[in-house]
């Protein structure tokens, strides 16, 4: 899992992914990474480009530990 960090694309871009939940500070995971990159943004899994993908900052989530 990765939190989003800075969306670098064009206005235009960032505005659509934002309305699909694909924004600042939210959760995501990467699902598939050949070619397209399918990511899951909440219950909804969505098709990026390469292109866009590499204009969107990410960092790492802190792993929990699962309790025993």
């Amino acid at each position: 899992m990765v939190k989003v960090k800075q969306l670098t694309v064009p206005p235009e871009t960032a505005q659509r992914l934002r309305e699909m939940g694909f924004c600042e500070e939210k959760a995501i995971r990467l699902v598939h990474h050949h070619g397209n990159f399918i990511c899951q943004v909440r219950q909804m899994r969505m098709g990026i480009s390469r292109q866009v993908a590499a204009r969107i900052w990410v960092e790492p989530m802190a792993q929990t530990a699962p309790s025993e």
